[in-house]
């Protein structure tokens, strides 16, 4: 591995512990795996608000929408398999289908472009107001025509994939849970993932959770309702390593997969752009993009309790999934904020021997400052913002604890003078940027409970 993505894989873990502890959120697992093998895992926060479980890294989460990438795999090996083809229309395979929504092809499906209601009359199986729809409930929605014409645009459709599981069943005449763990899970040498609940017995399982409004508090979501014949586009559990290294094997340039090379540049290319975003696409049960340069693809979820987020690199030989257990999780915000981490180390590189020494969280009562040296220069990132190097000052190492600001924004040190400061023990005790005096975290913790000592409040 470089040591630009070593440096960058190590800032990573960093900075989503205390994006986690400064949002007060729950828990989150990350992974990321690098040529088929996961180099790095962390578990943050806890798997359960009541009982106090710690989070592991072994903790499985809903991952919800993920399925459909999982789904789209399994479409495709039964392609390679010449047992269907994309074009086929899916009427050709299930019955009692409305004919509009009978004359859709597998392909539209996959790329949601079928037209296709997203979740029926009443989606309130994603509120917990109503079970997951079982087969006879999702035929008989089925029943009915497509909400749009078929190959107009994206419409993303959560019944469309649901139609691809029982698609998959009348060409296997397997049900989906059990054809899609013998050949798409288990020889992509998944061990932590299930198509649903219930899960093995001992598999640790993290809790889902409410925002802290309207209720005023976070309650538990149980998260371990089956999801019957939805399935197929949201009912995975699975743990943060194994997703990401399945997502690395969908790569077009993976060294491994269930798929041929074709069928995974089939599936990651982009089929359609989604309407009112940032120049997302969606190829066959994958999203896809570009950040930075980076063309990227993977998929987010969002199950009850749990929002996730996936992304495989293949410039980078890279994936990276973040599982968050609470419904206003910030896994999305957190990938956006890896993936220009991992740019910025990219462009600057590891840094040199004599600078890495400069580094560490240091506080002031505004909040933390991390330096974080790569390449010639000292970093000065803000690790409260979503992307902790947008704007970051530099610092110039001039000697073993001097250095100048040798780059900032209009408001910042330009140009003055750092010095750190050692105590007794020879340890660095504090630092001065330019007039900014920065001190570990516990010392300016003391210092602010010494000049601002809580006082009782009223009740409200």
């Amino acid at each position: 591995m470089d040591a630009w993505l070593r440096s960058a894989i190590d800032y990573i873990g960093g900075w989503i512990e205390f994006q986690l502890t400064g949002s007060q959120q729950p828990g989150c697992i990350v992974a990321i795996a690098h040529r088929g093998e996961v180099v790095a895992e962390h578990a943050f926060g806890l798997a359960d608000l009541d009982s106090g479980e710690k989070l592991t890294p072994r903790h499985r989460f809903r991952i919800a929408s993920h399925s459909k990438s999982f789904t789209a795999a399994g479409i495709l090996r039964l392609r390679e398999q010449r047992r269907l083809r994309l074009d086929d229309p899916v009427g050709q395979y299930v019955e009692g289908l409305h004919r509009h929504v009978a004359e859709t092809t597998i392909a539209q499906l996959m790329s949601h472009s079928a037209g296709l209601t997203r979740d029926g009359a009443n989606s309130g199986q994603f509120i917990d107001s109503r079970p997951y729809l079982g087969e006879a409930e999702l035929r008989a929605e089925l029943r009915n025509p497509t909400a749009i014409d078929p190959g107009t645009r994206f419409k993303y459709s959560n019944h469309g994939f649901g139609l691809l599981g029982l698609a998959i069943e009348a060409v296997t005449g397997e049900p989906y849970p059990v054809w899609i763990k013998r050949e798409i899970i288990a020889p992509a040498g998944l061990s932590e993932t299930e198509p649903n609940v219930p899960l093995p017995k001992g598999a640790p399982f993290a809790r889902g959770h409410t925002r802290t409004l309207p209720a005023g508090t976070r309650c538990v979501i149980p998260g371990d309702n089956p999801t019957h014949a939805i399935t197929s586009a949201a009912g995975f559990v699975a743990t943060a390593a194994d997703t990401a290294r399945f997502f690395g094997q969908l790569a077009p340039n993976a060294r491994k997969s269930v798929l041929s090379a074709a069928s995974r540049r089939e599936m990651t290319r982009h089929h359609w752009r989604v309407p009112q975003s940032l120049e997302i696409y969606y190829g066959l049960g994958v999203a896809a993009g570009r950040t930075d340069g980076w063309d990227w693809f993977g998929h987010g979820g969002g199950f009850q309790g749990y929002i996730s987020r996936t992304c495989a690199i293949p410039a980078c030989e890279l994936s990276i999934s973040i599982l968050s257990n609470c419904i206003d999780g910030a896994a999305p915000v957190w990938m956006d904020g890896a993936m220009q981490i991992l740019r910025v180390f990219k462009t600057r590189g590891a840094p040199n021997r004599r600078l890495r020494d400069w580094t560490g969280r240091w506080w002031t009562i505004w909040g933390a400052l991390d330096l974080v040296p790569m390449g010639d220069r000292v970093l000065v990132a803000n690790p409260h913002f979503n992307n902790p190097f947008m704007d970051a000052a530099e610092i110039e190492v001039t000697g073993r604890d001097a250095g100048r600001v040798a780059a900032a924004a209009g408001y910042g040190s330009h140009g003055e003078p750092v010095r750190r400061s050692r105590n007794a023990h020879g340890k660095v005790s504090d630092i001065w940027l330019g007039g900014m005096n920065v001190k570990p975290g516990p010392v300016v913790a003391r210092e602010i409970m010494r000049r601002y000592p809580p006082r009782k409040r009223r009740a409200r």
